[in-house]
């Protein structure tokens, strides 16, 4: 299997133990999960069912940040505690994913079960001198991780623009850089807060991941990854924060998956501008709404229309006609998700086979797609 690498910009060989250990970044379950969101899980189901295909097994990690500012806003918002709604809409995300015919994950650990994790790192962080305590709040110092940038490949004044765009707060004056970002900070009165010896507060957004990561599966995972938005700052911070502590490669693997817009513009719970997965799936049957994500390769941004799905439908009602069981065709659409998960190509495979005769039963299973 050969996978796009990230932080290498190319194409390499993805090849695991027999215990493949798998983290993808989940949901902040303040609403409901977009396509933009599916698109990744089904990603990581697609990777997932390949390698338990090849007879790997599979440790996958899904976390959910249920502690962080948009949850806290929209529960101030609803005027509900903010657990009973990441409770309530994480219900709603599980039932959604596996309407979509996803693979459980192994665990979906949340974030504030890793507090105490979270207080070791940071506590590791100040320790080495990577990070500093100012204003109530714990920065790592990212001029002091030499390879700060090694993911994203961006230069300073797009860190900038990025970090300000998603959270970063570059403007923070008690930061000693721009880029430094924060692991503590003081909770907000009214706020969920917990002790620490710099004081009460609640953790920073990438300190979550990495403590969760790294209490799950270990120091070095193979492949971690998310939606491309993503790539900086929050896995530019990770891999920062989490190798800082432990001098070894954080994730061998770094994969991303394209973002799904609507008019031209990316899905953002923020904008407003969404196609809501499970109602989606309230009107075409899983096994549409699947190809049709499918139907687009996962690193590409692509737009999502009406149109996706009618293709789709057809799709499905040709192979529906041809579900004989045909080793060839499986095999070539292995070959197609074995070359950087190729699902389009693994498609027309199925619309070959189906056009020629020949079953697509098999070829469909590999891909999760139940006729």
């Amino acid at each position: 299997m050969r996978l796009y690498h990230t932080g290498r910009d190319e194409v390499v060989p993805f090849d695991p133990g027999p215990v493949a250990t798998l983290y993808s970044c989940g949901i902040t379950p303040y609403d409901a999960a977009h396509l933009g969101h599916a698109a990744v899980y089904l990603t990581f189901d697609l990777l997932h069912r390949r390698l338990l295909d090849l007879g790997h097994r599979v440790r996958l990690v899904r976390n959910v940040t249920d502690v962080d500012d948009d949850i806290l806003r929209k529960a101030r918002e609803l005027g509900v505690f903010y657990l009973d709604l990441a409770a309530e809409e994480m219900a709603r995300f599980d039932a959604t994913m596996d309407t979509l015919g996803l693979l459980p994950a192994t665990s979906e650990p949340r974030a504030t079960s890793a507090i105490p994790d979270v207080l070791t790192l940071v506590g590791a962080l100040l320790d080495r001198g990577l990070a500093y305590h100012a204003g109530g709040a714990v920065y790592f110092h990212a001029a002091g991780f030499p390879r700060f940038g090694g993911l994203s490949h961006l230069g300073r004044p797009e860190m900038l623009a990025l970090a300000a765009e998603r959270g970063g707060h570059p403007e923070d004056p008690n930061k000693r850089d721009p880029l430094d970002f924060v692991l503590w900070q003081p909770s907000a009165p009214g706020e969920p807060s917990w002790e620490s010896r710099w004081g009460p507060g609640r953790p920073g957004w990438h300190i979550e991941c990495s403590a969760l990561a790294m209490r799950e599966l270990g120091p070095t995972i193979d492949l971690h990854g998310g939606g491309s938005d993503l790539i900086f700052p929050h896995h530019e911070c990770e891999i920062a924060q989490s190798e800082a502590v432990t001098g070894r490669t954080f994730a061998r693997h770094w994969l991303h998956v394209g973002m799904v817009r609507l008019d031209g513009v990316k899905m953002s719970k923020s904008l407003g501008n969404l196609v809501f997965a499970d109602a989606l799936l309230k009107q075409c049957e899983p096994a549409v709404v699947r190809t049709a994500l499918l139907a687009h390769h996962y690193r590409s941004d692509w737009d999502w229309t009406t149109g996706d799905v009618d293709a789709a439908a057809d799709r499905v009602a040709r192979w529906r006609r041809h579900l004989g069981e045909d080793g060839t065709v499986a095999d070539a659409v292995r070959g197609r998700l074995d070359d950087d998960l190729d699902a389009p190509g693994a498609l027309a495979v199925l619309d070959e086979a189906a056009a020629g005769g020949r079953g697509v039963g098999s070829g469909a299973a590999l891909l999760g797609i139940e006729l």
